[in-house]
């Protein structure tokens, strides 16, 4: 009964995103609108430079931000992941992630994401050119990762996620869960992979703080200079449904294909499909492209070009060294240069 569960739960799981993504549309009127978007700053060489399309067979500690359900098909008992990328206007993105494998009871992660952002002057109504004085931006992601194998091809992981943001004498703080499932070797055809996965989900964000009090004339108050609090409006959480198909195919020698395609569905923007393509050679050396497609708005734009990356595997003593470096256009502003180091023991 155990093993036939199972195999049904996620096949529910996917028939459910795939009707959702069916039946709701991308909202490109809303672009703009969502609150907590550094939550959909991708992080890792390797899946930028894929496009960030590997969701159905990415694996191990590097599956964390895409789809949690590839950290249970881990085959390591340590990882350690370091990730830094230029994204955009001067910000950089740092990431790091550990994870291990407990035996009979699944593996866990846990990851930080922050942006460095540095100083900005400060200005006011009645000083617009800055007062002389300067803030520093914080924006810092805090998650844990659960993630078990049910089966030999089905995988299960969640991820819980503190998310934090203070702007001068605002902040906000909310928890964001991501869910997903990844099922290898469909069909019984090698290599070909399904995912899916469910990501941002949490309540609405709203900034308070004491950078919202304002002196005011209050026309029916005892006195008439008294101090107001503005209400800052509330938004909703970049949520996403993806559903994620992934072909791997070893060729002659030891050359190896592999294929990527993702879809989607936001609930603040245009949908997406987003696709990937990596060769490796003796699991060593890696090449590796990919892009991301939206459907045209007039009121969106993907600024976003095509990625290219590569990688090297290499073994210090018993130490496994992953070195991925990627590159992805961009229109309006340089180009993210991404560097990560995973390192398997």
């Amino acid at each position: 009964m155990l093993f036939r569960m199972t195999r049904i739960i996620p096949g529910i799981f996917i028939l459910l995103a795939l009707s959702a993504s069916f039946l709701f549309a991308g909202r490109g009127d809303k672009a703009g609108t969502a609150s907590g978007t550094q939550l959909m700053i991708p992080v890792g060489a390797r899946a930028i430079g894929l496009g960030y399309s590997p969701l159905a067979n990415i694996r191990g500690i590097e599956s964390v931000p895409l789809n949690p359900a590839g950290l249970g098909f881990s085959g390591i008992k340590n990882q350690v992941m370091f990730s830094t990328m230029s994204w955009l206007a001067d910000i950089n993105v740092n990431y790091v992630a550990l994870g291990t494998v407990l035996e009979n009871i699944g593996s866990l992660a846990f990851t930080l994401k922050s942006l460095s952002i540095g100083k900005i002057q400060v200005t006011t109504e009645d000083e617009p050119d800055g007062t002389g004085e300067t803030v520093s931006p914080t924006f810092l992601t805090v998650g844990g990762t659960y993630a078990r194998r049910i089966t030999d091809n089905i995988s299960f992981g969640v991820t819980a996620s503190v998310l934090y943001e203070k702007m001068a004498d605002v902040s906000v703080t909310a928890i964001t869960f991501n869910a997903g499932v990844q099922y290898v070797n469909i069909g019984g055809i090698d290599g070909l992979s399904v995912g899916v996965v469910v990501r941002n989900l949490g309540p609405t964000m709203k900034y308070d703080g004491i950078g919202l009090l304002r002196d005011a004339d209050v026309s029916d108050a005892l006195r008439n200079n008294s101090i107001v609090k503005i209400e800052a409006a509330a938004a909703e959480l970049p949520s996403t449904i993806e559903i994620g198909l992934a072909y791997e195919k070893a060729l002659s020698g030891e050359n190896i294909i592999n294929i990527s395609s993702l879809f989607q569905n936001n609930n603040f923007s245009n949908d997406e499909y987003k696709f990937g393509l990596e060769y490796s050679y003796k699991n060593q050396i890696f090449l590796r492209t990919g892009a991301i497609f939206s459907s045209k708005a007039e009121y969106q734009e993907n600024i976003f070009g095509p990625a290219f990356g590569l990688g090297i595997n290499t073994h210090i003593s018993a130490i496994e060294l992953q070195v991925d470096y990627a590159y992805r256009k961009m229109q309006y502003f340089t180009g993210n240069h991404v560097f990560s180091i995973i390192v398997n023991f």
